[in-house]
């Protein structure tokens, strides 16, 4: 684990300890979404486990987990620019509804 203080940083140390939270945060996020992906092109991929995967199973997980970035960062882009709007359009708002 990295240290939370940076002395060679003007960044307090609330604000150090927020930059370490939200690393961990997106990097338990990015951990959640492999293994959702995994599990889903798994299951869709090889009805029928057994010691290897054929080039067909490794060929269409590829493909599943391919659509399903592709997928996964356009609905972000989306919700991101929809609060963007929000922030814009309704300050008070905004707060509420957080980033993908």
């Amino acid at each position: 684990m990295s240290t939370i203080m940076n002395y060679g940083s003007t960044a307090s140390p609330k604000d150090a300890v927020m930059e370490q939270i939200k690393q961990e945060a997106a990097i338990d996020q990015a951990r959640r979404l492999i293994d959702k992906m995994n599990d889903l092109c798994f299951e869709k991929c090889v009805p029928s486990p057994g010691t290897s995967l054929s080039r067909k199973e490794e060929g269409c997980i590829s493909m599943c987990m391919e659509k399903y970035i592709d997928t996964r960062n356009v609905v972000s882009r989306a919700w991101n620019q929809g609060v963007q709007r929000i922030q814009r359009e309704h300050p008070t708002r905004a707060g509420a509804l957080g980033k993908f």
